[in-house]
């Protein structure tokens, strides 16, 4: 649960339905268990893969296959499956969230400003040496970020552009961007999708062992809930780079513009 605490961009943040002092949802989580489960076991079929095809990469993280070959299109096939699960996954949420603000605050009006995933392969068409090529995008760890006038963008958002979640840490901040004409030329149409760890989950643990974290961000005026102390160090500031800088720097490299900032009032970490 977080505040819009400063906009950027009033023209867009008005067609997202945000504005200054405005309460909102942050809904992050995708397909859990069975995404991850989908990658293991693929990982394991394009190594072999990668020998089969002798395909030469940089780094054997690259693993791959061909998109005509079997195992290239069993890997979509349950990439989809998975992202499904996500977004049915999200939508359970939202609907749950929105009975939790009705019975609490007698909230009834919880519209959807987006939903997007940033672990997710599609095919979309870009210029590639002056000629439109469909391509096979996989972001992980990335979200699209297609500008104004995009045809895959709904009616409600074309005029304005795709939004952009770069959320940051249960402590500081999250932003709102939108997508920008830049992208499409560098980066395929993506952005940043967070702020991204300094440190492990472990180093985390390790450095943070010890601390009250719920008691520190209270101190703040965030409340916390969370499974276990250790999920609260994981998920400590002091793991994360700060998100403001790294949305300084997409803003500036033109892949995504800065709309409004969120300070996060509540958190569950689950």
């Amino acid at each position: 649960m977080q505040q819009v605490e400063e906009v950027f961009d009033e023209e867009t943040a008005k067609a997202f339905g945000l504005r200054r002092g405005q309460v909102t949802i942050l809904i992050h989580t995708g397909s859990r268990g069975f995404g991850h489960q989908v990658c293991t076991d693929a990982l394991h079929v394009m190594q072999n893969a990668v020998e089969r095809y002798k395909i030469d990469l940089p780094d054997r993280q690259l693993a791959c296959a061909p998109l005509s070959s079997p195992e290239g299109k069993a890997y979509l096939q349950a990439m989809a499956c998975a992202a499904n699960f996500a977004w049915a996954n999200r939508q359970c949420l939202t609907h749950f969230t929105r009975g939790a603000l009705k019975r609490v605050f007698g909230t009834t009006h919880v519209p959807l400003v987006y939903d997007v995933a940033h672990n997710i392969a599609k095919m979309e068409t870009y210029e590639i040496d002056g000629v439109p090529t469909e391509l096979c995008v996989h972001r992980k760890g990335a979200t699209r970020a297609f500008p104004a006038g995009h045809p895959a963008l709904s009616p409600a958002v074309r005029p304005h552009g795709q939004p952009v979640f770069v959320p940051g840490d249960m402590g500081r901040y999250s932003y709102v961007a939108v997508g920008t004409d830049r992208a499409m030329e560098e980066s395929f149409g993506s952005t940043c999708h967070g702020a991204g760890r300094v440190r492990s989950r472990s180093a985390a643990r390790k450095e943070l062992q010890g601390v009250d974290i719920a008691a520190r961000l209270a101190d703040r005026g965030i409340i916390v809930r969370a499974q276990s102390p250790k999920l609260l160090a994981e998920e400590a500031s002091e793991a994360y780079k700060d998100v403001a800088e790294v949305i300084d720097v997409v803003d500036h490299a033109g892949l995504s513009r800065k709309v409004a900032r969120l300070r996060p009032m509540a958190v569950i970490k689950g």
